[in-house]
Parts: structure tokens; sequence; C-alpha cells
């Protein structure tokens, strides 16, 4: 599976995973939620009866707390304190947070033994935004009643509103294990959502497939779920065993793209990259919205760009557009496959729309002005990529923006700004070619020393034949002679034929006053045909 498609699958898992919510005394409510993006998770949020934020230090919440001295004997609640204690749940459900803790303070103080207080006490505390209190009234909820789910569940999620992910998890697995079969079917999918949310997060996939294959047991009926496990299972690596569960869905759900999209990426992850075409071209037909359709055709336009059939490729990605007209990233990937198959007026056309449908998209402007530097077309090169620095993108298509802008400023004279634009390219994403362009800046400038510099730099990430011999010419105007001569005669080496570079060797000889082997290599340049040798021959 290619890292687009896996980016689209994970996306999807994540957006399917329903929020974790807080088991508490009355109801529940959220306090999770992952994102529509790998790289996004969400934070719990305060429910409106007490969901757990933050969790304690390590220290103050073990994971299983140690019994140092013998348990104390339980005693029952008497009337009164079971009166107490409905009070206490109804100002809790009624956000009467200080009454409530006055009343779980109170029946902790006259029976300790009993669970309910500390969790109704916990929950109170983490509504009144006291976490370190919470937590130690959990804990010692999971010492009273180690049977009892509640108590790491709620730590769990306290653990991720801090972000403690891998203490979340583990609190999770608990919770799930001694939710099994003794929790109502409700709540146990309470739990294994969460912990599923967590896996997600984790990348655990073959923790998530398991924890799905249970909430699938429960509600067998729930084609989302039944949808989530086949994505985990093709994530988690079992894309052949995941396929008849996709199938599944697409039997109950026809038209639903998100499982059409997994069956063909099983297919690609097999090898099978036409049989993946195929099931696309079938998806389509059932789909009668324009939207779902592009986003179909521009999977198919990915598959095939992947195997090798670019044609087939740009047809698909024009097929995608045409049926979503107001699709900037369906203008976008035409235009990045029709450079791809050598067309770039076709593709500067493409994401010209693109830009236009998506006027601040940075990544978009800064390809649009890549390719008209590309077709000559200078001035409205410079101006697109300058828009786009304009729009602050990420530093790799900061990085290109910049380079365009250079280049395109070094070919309408303006060096100075070429060479600043150029530098602040280098210093997000060296290369051999931003190098090479800063280095002729420089030296259009008559800073040689600077120009030597970049060029070295060029030459030690690429040292093409360009590259080396201005690396050369920058050296001899830096009255850098002996450098200059090493540097030619391994190019002269390597490209005997270059008259160019015997003509440079023939400079660098004679400043060293060795005219003999001047003339040697200046006669060699002239009979290559270089008329500059001829002259200072003469």
């Amino acid at each position: 599976m290619n890292q687009r498609n896996l980016k689209v699958l994970l996306g999807l898992l994540l957006a399917g995973t329903p929020a974790a919510s807080a088991q508490t005394l009355l109801d529940t409510s959220a306090a999770i939620s992952v994102q529509n993006t790998l790289n996004q998770t969400g934070t719990p949020a305060l429910p409106k009866v007490p969901a757990v934020p933050g969790t304690p230090t390590p220290s103050a919440t073990p994971d299983k707390p140690a019994a140092t001295t013998p348990p104390v004997p339980v005693t029952p609640l008497t009337q009164p304190q079971q009166a107490q204690l409905a009070r206490a749940r109804a100002a809790l459900n009624a956000g009467q947070l200080p009454q409530a803790r006055t009343l779980f303070e109170g029946l902790i103080a006259q029976n300790y033994a009993q669970p309910e207080p500390h969790f109704g006490l916990g929950l109170t505390l983490l509504a009144l935004g006291n976490l370190k209190g919470a937590a130690f009234e959990f804990t010692q909820l999971a010492t009273l009643a180690p049977d009892r789910y509640e108590a790491p569940y709620n730590l769990g999620v306290i653990a991720t509103r801090e972000k403690r992910y891998a203490d979340a998890l583990r609190f999770y697995g608990q919770a799930a294990t001694l939710a099994q079969g003794k929790a109502g079917p409700a709540s146990e999918r309470q739990v294994l959502e969460a912990l599923a949310a967590e896996q997600t997060r984790a990348g655990d996939f073959a923790g998530l497939s398991t924890t799905l294959t249970q909430v699938v047991a429960l509600e067998p009926n729930d084609v989302d779920a039944q949808f989530r496990l086949a994505q985990a299972m093709t994530l988690a690596g079992r894309s052949a065993e995941a396929l008849p569960r996709a199938y599944a869905v697409l039997q109950r759900q026809p038209k639903r793209v998100d499982a059409a999209l997994l069956v063909a990426d099983i297919y690609v992850a097999q090898g099978l990259a036409d049989r993946a075409a195929r099931e696309l071209d079938a998806a389509v037909g059932r789909t009668g919205n324009g939207a779902d359709r592009a986003r179909l055709l521009l999977r198919k336009a990915d598959v095939l760009a992947a195997s090798g059939d670019t044609r087939g490729a740009v047809l698909a990605a024009q097929a995608a557009a045409h049926e979503d007209s107001r699709n900037a990233a369906a203008f976008a990937r035409l235009g990045e496959l029709r450079v791809l198959r050598g067309n770039q007026p076709e593709a500067a056309a493409a994401y010209e729309i693109a830009v236009r449908l998506a006027s601040r998209n940075a990544a978009y402007r800064t390809a649009l002005a890549a390719l008209r530097l590309a077709l000559g077309q200078t001035a409205q090169a410079g101006r697109d990529a300058a828009q786009a620095i304009s729009l602050k993108p990420d530093p790799a298509t900061l990085s290109r923006a910049q380079f365009v802008r250079g280049v395109a400023a070094y070919r309408q004279g303006q060096y100075a700004q070429a060479r600043t634009a150029l530098r602040a390219s280098g210093q997000l994403t060296p290369s051999a070619e931003t190098y090479l362009w800063l280095g002729l800046s420089a030296y259009a400038m008559k800073d040689y020393a600077g120009a030597a510099g970049a060029l070295g730099a060029s030459v030690k990430l690429d040292p093409t034949p360009v590259a080396r011999q201005n690396l050369a010419s920058a050296l001899l105007a830096a009255a850098r002679y002996t450098e200059a001569e090493a540097v030619l005669r391994g190019l002269v080496s390597d490209l005997p034929k270059s008259g160019e570079a015997w003509y440079l060797l023939g400079l660098a000889q004679r400043a060293q006053a060795r005219e003999p082997e001047a003339r040697r290599s200046l006669k060699t340049a002239a009979n290559l045909g270089h008329v500059a040798a001829k002259g200072a021959l003469k």
C-alpha cells in the first residue's frame, strides 16, 4: 500500500472512532475524540456530569493499588447514609458541586470502605477541577472494589486528558477486561470504544482489530463497526482477511464510498492494481453523487499512476474534475499527472483552476509558479511564488516557493533579491540545485567568495558537470587558482570533449605562471572549437 493511500485509510479510521466518554453515576458524556487526521488527536472535554480530566503522577496512581494493610471490613450503608448518598448524587447531577462534595466527603468519613462515595467524590472533584483529588478517589475505588471497571476506565480518561496516552491505553485495557460479560452492552461498548481510540492513536492495529472484533460481537448489525474492523485488519497487515468484511459492508450499503476505497486499497496491497481499478469503476457506477464519484476516480488515478499507467491516470483525474468541478484537489492532481506526462502547458492550465478554487492553498500556487517558470513565464512565476510565500505555508512548500522566486529574480537580473530568496530556500531545504542558483546569483553580484562557497556546497550534494564548471569559474574569479585547477583537472578527465573546461584549465595554469601547460590546455580547447581559447593563444 503506498503512502498516499495509507494516510487516507488512517484518516478514515480515525474519523470513524467514536468518542470515548467517562463512566459516571448517572449518565455518560463525551470525554475524548479523535479527529480525522493521523497527526491530530482530540482532547477530552469536561462533560455536564463530571467527566474525567487530568491524571495524577504515576506515583499517585499505581496501576494496581497495593494492599499494604488488611482490607477494611465493608459495613453496609445505614438508611440515613443511603439517603445522604441519594442527596449527593442528586446534587452532582444538578451541578451543585460544593454541596455534592460535602455530602460525599461526609459519607466517606462515616463509612470509608464503601466504594460508592469514593466514586461520586471522584466525579465531583473532576468537575471542580481538582484532578489530583479525583485521581486519588478513583484509586481508592480500585482498591476497595477491584472487580469494578469504572475506576480504571475513569483513570484512563484522566490520562487521556493529560496526554499520558500510554497510561490511558493501559487503564482502558484493564477496564475492558473487567467490563467483559459484567457490564451492560452499552457500557461495555463504551469502554471498548475508549480502548479503540487509544489503540488507534498508538498505531496498535493488531490490538485494535481484537477490540473491534469484540465491538462487532456486541452489535453485529452495526455496519460502521464492521467497516472499522475491516480497516483495522488491513492496517494490521491482514488485508486478505479484511476483504470479505469490506465486501459485506458494500452488500449492506452499496453506495458507501469509503468501503469501496478500502476494497481498492486491499487489492492494491495484494499487487492487483488492475482489479482495484475495476472495483473503483464499479463503485463509480453505483454512486449517484458527483463529489463521491470524483473521490473514487481520484483514487483510480492514484492506482494507475502507481502502476505506471500515467495516461490512464490523467484520464481518471480528468473525469474526476468533470464530476466535481469545484474540487480543487482534483484539478491539482490532474496538473501533477500532466507534469508526469511532460505536458507542462496543460498542467499549468489545471493548476490555474485549482488556484482559482482554492486561492489560499500555497502548495497549488507554488506548483503553478514552478510550471510558469519552466514555461518561461518568469515574471508571473515570481509573482505567484511571492503570493505563495505570503500565505505562510509549511516549510517544504515555503522552501520551494522561495526557490522559484529566487530563480525568477535571477532571470530578471534582480540578483540581490534572488540571493535572498535562494538563501532562505537553502536554509529550509538544502539542495544542489538551490546552491547552484545561489552561487550564480552571488557571482553575478561579483561576490566571488560567496559564489565559490555556494557552488562548493552544490558540488558536495551533487557533483554535476555544470556545478563543477561554475565552481571552477568562481574559484578563478576569487583568485583561488590551485583549487580551480584541481576541480578542472577532474572535469576534463571526466569530459575530455568539453572545450570550456579545457579553456578554464588553461586560464588557471596561466594564472600560476605555468605558460607551457596553459598553452597545451588552451590549444586542446581551441581544437574543440572554443573561440575564446583561440583568442587566448594569440
